[in-house]
């Protein structure tokens, strides 16, 4: 799935806000005695920053904190960016501060910087200085949402199902899964989405046993399950849902294939603890699944983690040992997938709280056939 897109809004975080992801980061680095962190990945400079270009590297140390862009920002990273000196450079102007610091050690994001551009760092950078790969960090950090985060993406939430409920008197056999998906991507944004999160997926009929099928010019027809998974992104934040629906009245198998997977989407939410094991999640919906013969077919884990991406950590998946904490946001959203005939999934994007996991898509599971 696509990274966000990104537009600026009204509302926007405040300098506090990124001073404390700052101050986090920062504590970080202390404590595993990292002195600098070149950050790369424009979502996380976006995380620390708030500058939304596409072109751009944040160094950061102890008392000072420098981002460069390259002409095109320098006026948009003055006006956007908290916390940090803007300047214009790239990687050479980087190598060259580092060199004139006489650095001896920084970590940088092994995962998002390309074989030349690390050469350039390295040929403009002190001869001695050791460079150690530091990826994760800040998608570590990223994991627990602040207060403005979580406000953003139960918003997203909150758009995604209104336009879904909105949409479901158009749903009908003769409709294209195509049309459909624009329709829905129209809508979200006619609400004040910056745009859809992800390609909407649309899967009528046997297609439907693809868990991640791109909408085709197949109409959709009588006697079907539709799969429709999308989100919103609003101020930079996606959500992430996923309903399945029936055209027409459904017979005994359908109605137990979809209660089975309801029942396992509901344990795995309520799973969804402080404290809990990400793989705790996955194993519950994994088992009710099991105790109805079905848990063969269900071929990818039951969540992951979203936020400014919507596909981030932590990933729920067997044997992951990452224990949720307040802050969380991740989906639930098992699936049953059966070649030759369809399939059904349902997903919410969850909140772990102190009060217990938050549902932030209350778009309604029923009713889920349409007559």
């Amino acid at each position: 799935m696509s990274a966000p897109l990104f537009r600026l809004t009204d509302e926007q975080p405040t300098a506090e806000l990124f001073a404390a992801r700052q101050q986090g980061l920062r504590t970080w680095l202390e404590k595993r005695r990292l002195p600098i962190l070149m950050v790369s990945n424009p979502i996380n400079i976006f995380y620390l920053t708030g500058f939304h270009g596409t072109a751009g590297i944040a160094l950061f140390e102890r008392l000072e904190a420098v981002i460069w862009v390259d002409p095109r920002y320098t006026l948009q990273a003055q006006g956007q960016a908290r916390g940090v000196e803007a300047r214009t450079g790239l990687f050479k102007a980087v190598g060259r501060w580092l060199k004139k610091r006489r650095a001896r050690l920084a970590g940088y994001e092994d995962s998002h910087l390309s074989c030349a551009q690390f050469r350039i760092l390295k040929r403009e950078s002190p001869r001695t200085m050791r460079w150690q790969g530091a990826g994760g960090i800040i998608e570590e950090l990223r994991m627990v949402k602040d207060s403005y985060e979580i406000d953003q993406i139960r918003r997203a939430g909150h758009l995604t199902s209104e336009v879904l409920t909105g949409i479901i008197p158009a749903i009908r056999p003769g409709v294209r899964e195509s049309d459909l998906a624009t329709e829905l991507e129209y809508r979200m944004r006619r609400k004040g989405a910056d745009g859809a999160a992800f390609e909407t997926i649309v899967a009528s009929g046997v297609r439907g046993a693809l868990p991640h099928a791109r909408a085709s010019g197949k109409q959709l027809a009588a006697g079907e399950l539709v799969i429709l998974d999308l989100g919103a992104i609003l101020a930079g934040y996606a959500a992430d849902m996923t309903r399945t629906l029936y055209l027409g009245k459904p017979g005994l198998r359908v109605r137990n294939l979809y209660k089975a997977v309801v029942d396992a989407q509901q344990e795995a939410v309520g799973a969804a603890r402080l404290g809990a094991r990400a793989g705790d999640v996955d194993g519950a919906a994994r088992r009710c699944l099991q105790r109805r013969g079905l848990a063969d077919h269900f071929t990818h884990s039951t969540g992951h983690g979203v936020g400014l991406e919507v596909h981030e950590r932590p990933r729920l998946g067997r044997k992951e040992k990452t224990r949720l904490r307040a802050g969380f946001v991740v989906t639930a959203e098992p699936g049953i997938y059966l070649e030759g005939w369809g399939g059904v999934r349902v997903e919410d994007t969850v909140l772990v709280s102190a009060q217990g996991p938050e549902i932030l898509t209350p778009a309604a599971k029923a009713p889920w056939y349409i007559e």
